[in-house]
């Protein structure tokens, strides 16, 4: 054979080193087998001729190995090497914004534990499969001749359904281009506080809340004000000491994690309290539809006559948080920012799942299903509220369990700085509990007993009872 040009040796001798160090790091194990040459030719596009001088050139040094009829694979001798320390890399600028953020406590996902408790996830069971698969089979099966961005607010068969579901759900009239289709709750919020608050802006928080809200807006910049809750939901009678707020975050049709409901007249007086001092309200829906006593009350936003209210709803509590869709209906007068800031952010949320989730709503798929997942859930929550009871009696007070899919667990008589070693011992046992400890803004706020919050929507009932049985017991032998 003709001897190979020095072009070709120094391309085969590029991907010889690249597979030497992709051996050294562990990439490819000792006894792994590695792309065939057309395979890799194809992907770096280069010829096969240059892949396969680099396979021999490797073989011949003992780093790969062959036999016949089998692929290329690397020696079974071989240990990877460890990697030689990076040399010191000045550090990056950060602004502001990222400081903050970088100045929060971090909130990694442990690994979950066989039995979690944790709010937020679903069962993969009660996922409407079928009729999702459907839906989407019929949105792919339109093949647009052309295939382009969309408008930033959301596609206009989305945002019509969502018009006609939330006037029927949640008693709310609005224009289409008052809707703004997000990816999931938590980027609405995200955009409520890049476009609402600057650096300095008083925002009033529920005490205890969300937290994820309140890093959002605490990441704009935003000095964040505590007004404590009760059994109805934010004290309004407590705005006063407020201040001048530029905005309020609340969650009215179920208080997280108190599950307070917020009264007409308290809701009459948070309206009269914006309109007085020029603030936005923020009112979180995030799971509005779940109500097991009484039909779902009717929004916050639907009693607002002067422009104040942002709404945001989700799917992630009735679908799956892994669709990431959720949406905002916003003051006419602000329509046109949010959807900007929506085009800066993203461009759009996924077209597929968007139109899916219309054929959904539009042909009544989706009102079908949530009243099934609110029949499960109801079945769920009263075998956690029986477990409870049946494991802890008179030692445990529960709160909030008339609506949402979670429940607070007070532990008469166990003081609040017990929480950490309560989760601690439940995780050794495989049940994941979550204090309500760090839902407050200060613990001077908060009361002093241990509590728990106890999302019950991605278990079934007899899982259930069984984690509340090995929670009672790990709690005891601790």
């Amino acid at each position: 054979m003709d001897a190979p040009s020095p072009r070709l040796l120094s391309v085969s001798a590029r991907i010889g080193a690249d597979l030497k160090a992709q051996i050294a790091d562990g990439t490819y194990p000792p006894g792994s087998a590695l792309p065939s040459t057309r395979a890799l030719a194809a992907e770096l596009g280069v010829s096969r001729t240059t892949v396969t001088a680099a396979y021999d050139q490797l073989i011949a040094e003992g780093y790969l190995e062959t036999r016949p009829g089998s692929r290329t694979r690397v020696a079974a001798g071989l240990r990877p090497e460890p990697a030689p320390a990076a040399s010191p890399v000045p550090p990056q600028r950060l602004s502001a914004f990222g400081q903050r953020i970088l100045a929060m406590p971090a909130s990694r996902e442990p690994a979950k534990p066989a039995i979690d408790f944790r709010t937020g996830d679903l069962s993969g069971d009660d996922f409407p499969a079928l009729a999702w698969r459907r839906a989407l089979n019929a949105v792919l099966m339109r093949r647009p001749a052309r295939l382009g961005y969309g408008d930033p607010r959301g596609l206009p068969e989305l945002r019509t359904a969502l018009q006609a579901y939330l006037w029927r759900a949640r008693g709310l009239r609005c224009g289409l281009d008052q809707i703004i289709v997000v990816n999931g709750s938590q980027q609405g919020i995200d955009l409520c506080a890049r476009l609402l608050v600057d650096p300095g802006d008083r925002v009033v928080m529920e005490e205890p809340g969300y937290g994820a809200a309140r890093r959002a807006f605490a990441a704009a910049g935003a000095a964040i004000v505590p007004v404590r809750v009760d059994a109805e939901g934010l004290r309004t009678g407590d705005l006063a000491s407020a201040g001048h707020a530029r905005l309020a975050y609340v969650t009215p049709s179920h208080q997280f994690p108190l599950g307070g409901v917020l009264p007409v007249a308290r809701r009459q007086a948070l309206l009269a309290w914006a309109e007085a001092c020029g603030a936005t309200i923020v009112e979180d829906d995030y799971d509005g539809e779940y109500r097991f006593d009484m039909k779902p009350v009717e929004a916050l936003l639907s009693l607002d006559r002067a422009g104040r209210v942002i709404y945001v709803g989700t799917v992630s509590k009735t679908l799956s948080p892994q669709l990431r869709l959720g949406y905002l209906v916003v003051p006419q007068a602000l329509g046109e920012a949010f959807a900007e800031a929506k085009r800066l952010a993203d461009r759009q949320a996924p077209g597929l799942e968007q139109a899916a989730l219309a054929r959904l709503l539009t042909e009544g798929g989706y009102e079908r299903h949530l009243r099934q997942a609110r029949r499960r859930n109801g079945e769920r929550r009263a075998a956690l509220l029986a477990a409870l009871a049946e494991s802890f009696g008179a030692r445990v007070r529960v709160e909030g369990a008339a609506a949402g899919l979670h429940l607070v667990a007070w532990f008469e008589g166990v003081p609040a700085e017990r929480e950490a070693a309560m989760a601690s011992a439940a995780r050794a046992a495989g049940i994941g509990i979550y204090p309500v400890g760090p839902l407050y803004h200060g613990a001077d706020t908060r009361p002093d007993r241990a509590g728990l919050v106890l999302g019950f929507a991605s278990s079934a009932p007899d899982t259930i009872r069984t984690g509340i049985r090995r929670l009672a017991a790990a709690l005891k032998a601790a």
